[in-house]
């Protein structure tokens, strides 16, 4: 009789299967693309059975590792299922936990944030990944994705971790030469640079005002990134208006390098933690979700900017 196939060959099969890659489940578990291959050559080997169609450019799954697949998930869950019911009876943090977010909220907060929170428990590890995309958090293998933006998947928990708004700026240089608009709609005859960030539309900027008026505003210009940090730094060397996160440009604003144009016109952009549902009472999960909302609360993340800036 054939011994069943071990949990750890399980899950490397399910990796290769959800991102249709050796290589790219490699990196995910952080194992050599020799290693996963020697586990599916043994797992094929176990089972009787060719789990993958491989050419140099693609892996797919076959007939018999679809049924496989399916059946390796049930189980996997159910290991988890099991395991998490143990974790939530540990008073002590303990294990690893993969966090993902975008580029630049990542380096200035999140970053510097779990260092201090491996030091207040020292038997968490982190692995930190930072990615400019909205990331499936439960299908890429995540235990939490720290997110600006509040375009939240219905099958994810969420946890608003401090409020944020997006407020449109632009240097004085740029304002002396173009003068300011006065409506969100004056924005299309302006130069604005443009963002394809994560949850952002790209040249399509939502506003909301004050009085709780709601626009939609198509914008142009010659210069776009994927990068905030750059679009900020073309903001500062006039080269257009910009909409971007108040925890990124509220210093700007005091200082007067940047100004704060339309201020009764922003956009919602609160920071979330949000992470699978049947990860939510693990206890290194709570630990750290709890300690990032008291480390931003205290950092003040809008800065001074924030006050009269609109709603929170």
């Amino acid at each position: 009789m054939n011994k069943a196939p071990g949990n750890e060959d399980l899950r490397v099969f399910v990796t290769v299967a959800r991102l249709a890659g050796f290589s790219a489940a490699a990196q995910a578990l952080g194992v050599s693309p020799a290693y996963v291959s020697k586990r599916i050559g043994l797992l094929e080997q176990q089972l009787g059975a060719r789990l993958f169609n491989r050419t140099p450019r693609s892996v797919a799954l076959t007939g018999q590792g679809e049924r496989v697949l399916q059946s390796a998930e049930r189980m996997l869950a159910d290991l988890d299922g099991l395991l998490l019911d143990l974790a939530t009876t540990r008073r002590v943090p303990r294990g690893e936990l993969r966090i993902s977010t975008s580029l630049g909220f990542g380096r200035h907060f999140v970053a510097p944030a779990l260092a201090r929170l491996t030091d207040r428990h020292p038997q968490l590890t982190v692995r930190l990944e930072v990615v400019d995309r909205v990331v499936d958090v439960g299908a890429e293998g995540f235990d939490l994705d720290v997110r600006v933006g509040d375009e939240i998947a219905p099958h994810h928990v969420a946890r608003r971790l401090a409020a944020n708004r997006r407020v449109l700026c632009a240097a004085p240089g740029y304002v002396a030469r173009h003068g300011q608009p006065d409506t969100p709609a004056a924005l299309a005859a302006h130069a604005c640079i443009a963002i394809r960030e994560r949850d952002l539309p790209f040249r399509e900027w939502r506003l909301r005002s004050t009085a709780g008026d709601d626009a939609l505003v198509k914008v142009d210009g010659p210069l776009a990134t994927n990068h905030g940090e750059i679009a900020v730094g073309w903001a500062l060397d006039g080269r257009g208006i910009v909409l971007r996160s108040l925890w990124d440009v509220a210093p700007l604003i005091a200082t007067g390098e940047l100004l704060h144009l339309l201020p009764d016109w922003t956009q919602e952009a609160n920071v979330w933690a949000v992470y699978p549902a049947r990860l939510g009472n693990t206890a290194k999960l709570r630990a750290c979700v709890d300690f990032l909302a008291s480390e931003f609360a205290r950092l003040d993340l809008c800065g001074p900017a924030a006050r009269g800036a609109g709603p929170g």
